[in-house]
């Protein structure tokens, strides 16, 4: 348990537990299998509010406008539809954005610039607008505090499950309640940020502040996940704070600001170890640990290499001991060590040791590889530097997924 923080209670709470949020979740036809797809979230008050965004180039039209809208440092309305990504078709999708904006301000009486957008779903296709359009009605219609889990339905694409996250923690004599969904089963790389995820606070805590602690939440927790190393165009992290638990106001980076930022990032690792076992076609998941790197950037390319290779990821899926592919992915990472030093752990199995084969129980390390959650750890015995990355294996269903993921 984070510091501070009050034990959970139901799990399926989600965006709604906070005080002031209401949430709907609609089918409106984006999706042809008559799936929810549409989401509305609501803050009773204006709500301070941070982001982190892709660092892919492309951008979708609703994550512009959404990175435009939030420049003030508030908003008060959250739409995103899944099905259609808004992405790459031109200025007709910076018009729909806007509209989207525009026709919820009007229905909940606040200013487009206050309400943010995001699409999810294939890229390069118009949205139908006149399905959108009933489906924002509907959604405001539908708004109520029992509504969060039809919002973390409704954003979901190949996800096979519902991501939701839920925690309190007493913040300056005032219990303060944060709660999140995501989504994300393909794409899922560290380049920020790797899904759509949505936090919801009742904190009060000023738009700079609340950067901060979502910054250094997601630096060890969404930035340290993988998948299939692909970012999309619409990737995003939001968190919503009205500051409707009457908290005094955190103002500074105080002992009462860690136990918040604390808080958040127990949502965020959640949410993330979520993400990351649901990965398209996955089996099961594996923890790269990295130690003894001379640097913190040596610790990260090295963690990053071995989660993201294919071959590892298959050798892992087919539970073959192949610590030779581990190796090989640090080597060729980027990071500075000496190969003569190394030693490979698959859990508590040796496999390697000063850069060499050791003597090891395959069936030992078979009942490791079999399990549903896996650690790798290398030691590079160069330094006093560690990271980790998560990660899950690549199945024959991820190809299938993937190759049919337009029909």
């Amino acid at each position: 348990m984070l510091r501070g923080e009050i034990p959970m209670g139901d799990n399926h709470r989600g965006v709604t537990a906070p005080k002031g949020y209401t949430a709907s979740g609609v089918a409106c036809g984006i999706k042809k299998n008559g799936k929810k797809d549409l989401a509305l979230l609501v803050s009773e008050k204006p709500a301070a509010v941070a982001g982190m965004f892709t660092k892919n180039r492309v951008k979708g039209h609703s994550l512009k406008l959404t990175m435009e809208n939030m420049k003030n440092g508030s908003a008060r309305a959250l739409l995103i539809n899944s099905g259609n990504a808004n992405a790459c078709i031109g200025s007709r999708g910076d018009q729909d954005a806007r509209e989207i904006a525009a026709l919820t301000a009007s229905l909940l009486c606040c200013d487009p610039g206050d309400v943010l957008v995001g699409s999810t779903g294939v890229i390069g296709i118009p949205m139908d607008m006149t399905v959108v359009r009933e489906g924002i009605r509907v959604a405001a219609a539908s708004l109520s505090a029992e509504g969060g889990q039809d919002a973390a339905q409704a954003i979901m694409t190949t996800d096979l499950s519902m991501k939701e996250a839920f925690a309190q923690v007493v913040l300056q004599d005032k219990t303060v309640t944060l709660g999140g969904m995501a989504k994300g089963s393909g794409m899922i790389h560290p380049d920020m940020a790797t899904m759509i995820a949505v936090i919801t606070t009742d904190a009060k805590i000023p738009h700079g502040l609340l950067h901060l602690a979502l910054e250094e939440a997601v630096h060890s927790t969404f930035n340290r996940i993988t998948v299939d190393g692909d970012t999309s165009v619409c990737d995003m992290i939001l968190v919503f704070a009205n500051g409707m638990a009457e908290n005094k106001g955190l103002s500074e980076e105080d002992a009462e600001y860690l136990k918040f930022r604390d808080a958040l990032t127990g949502i965020c690792a959640r949410l993330s170890t979520a993400v990351a076992k649901d990965g398209e076609g996955a089996t099961k998941v594996f923890r790269v640990q990295i130690h003894g790197a001379a640097s913190a950037e040596d610790a990260r390319k090295a963690a990053m290499s071995v989660a993201c290779s294919p071959l590892v990821k298959t050798a892992v899926h087919g539970a073959d001991a192949n610590w030779g592919r581990i190796l090989t992915a640090v080597g060729y990472s980027g990071a500075e060590f000496d190969p003569g030093q190394v030693e490979i752990r698959l859990g508590p199995v040796l496999c390697c040791q000063s850069g060499a084969a050791v003597p090891f129980s395959e069936e030992e390390a078979l009942k490791v590889l079999l399990g549903p959650d896996i650690e790798i750890i290398v030691d590079l015995h160069g330094g006093k530097f560690s990271d980790h990355y998560l990660s899950c294996d690549f199945s024959e269903d991820y190809v299938k997924i993937n190759g049919s993921y337009r029909s």
